[in-house]
């Protein structure tokens, strides 16, 4: 007997539910991989310029920097310079940037204003640092420094003292006044001899490789600066002179949701953290000025 066997009939309908079914997870593929394009076109890009004094350079460069970039995605792009020689550049039209830090407020007032441009309409303090003299430890006077009063010291001949440009830069505004409420203090004439010179007077971005290279014996530093080239400092106390960190979004940025997104991650949890660890005082809470502060911005300094 002959068994014939037949092959199980196919349900009538099956190749057209199958095709179907390929056409329908073919379009949500494509649904999804344009949905992916999309939030990839959307994430922050391109670059963020930041006009920062040149105390920060340090902080600047190896830490806030690229924390900045691995969280937002944005590119950061830093100039240092003395924070008023930055404004008179701005003001002049010679630099354009989405942020300026300053070491002072009054470098923010200078760019206020319809008589100074209408460059900044609000500005932020968020961190200190205290003034001090930092000295090369292989100069002939660094013992001197450790245990005698530095005024005493730095009159001494030979001595080279290097400050910045009060012209130029917050803290040689500061050295100024150090050297001014010192000699009144101590009645000492010999210590104003030194305002009478500009043998000492450098650019503010110079003045630490200068002093690292033996070329001074001190100088006025900020804390914070001092600490993050590893230069030894005598403390100022009694005089208590410091720089006042300030930020703000300058008019005409060519990206100012780059340049909010900078600011309120300076002034976010991280950015405090890193500015810490720096050796940057948290100014708390953070104190604004002016009109028009970004959601954005006076949001981040709200958080902890």
């Amino acid at each position: 007997m002959t068994v014939r066997t037949t092959a199980p009939r196919r349900p009538r309908g099956v190749h057209a539910a199958t095709a179907g079914m390929v056409a329908v997870a073919l379009a949500l593929a494509l649904a999804v991989a344009a949905a992916a394009g999309d939030a990839a076109a959307a994430q922050p890009r391109g670059p963020v310029t930041v006009l920062y004094g040149g105390s920060l350079t340090n902080v600047m460069e190896h830490s806030i920097g690229p924390a900045f970039q691995t969280a937002t995605g944005y590119t950061f792009n830093g100039m240092s310079a003395g924070s008023t020689a930055i404004v008179t550049e701005v003001k002049g039209g010679l630099v354009k940037g989405d942020v300026f830090v300053s070491a002072s407020p009054k470098a923010d007032a200078k760019l206020e204003g319809g008589a100074h441009g209408n460059w900044v309409s609000w500005y932020v303090e968020f961190g200190t640092t205290p003034l001090e003299i930092g000295y090369n430890p292989s100069s002939r006077f660094a013992h001197e420094l450790m245990t005698e009063p530095w005024y005493q010291v730095v009159t001494q001949p030979g001595f080279l003292l290097g400050r910045t440009n009060p012209r130029t830069d917050p803290k040689g505004v500061l050295a100024v006044d150090a050297i001014k409420a010192t000699a009144a203090a101590h009645h000492d004439p010999a210590l104003l001899k030194i305002l009478k010179t500009t043998a000492g007077v450098f650019p503010e971005q110079t003045l630490v490789g200068r002093l690292q290279a033996g070329q001074l014996d001190a100088g006025f530093f900020y804390a914070a600066e001092a600490k993050a080239s590893g230069i030894p400092t005598v403390p100022l106390p009694q005089l208590n002179l410091s720089a006042t960190y300030t930020a703000t979004v300058l008019r005409g940025s060519p990206d100012t949701a780059a340049a909010r997104a900078f600011v309120a991650f300076l002034l976010g949890r991280t950015g405090r953290h890193l500015l810490g660890g720096a050796g940057i005082g948290a100014i708390r809470p953070s104190k604004f000025v002016g009109s028009g502060v970004p959601p954005s911005v006076s949001g981040a300094a709200g958080r902890r």
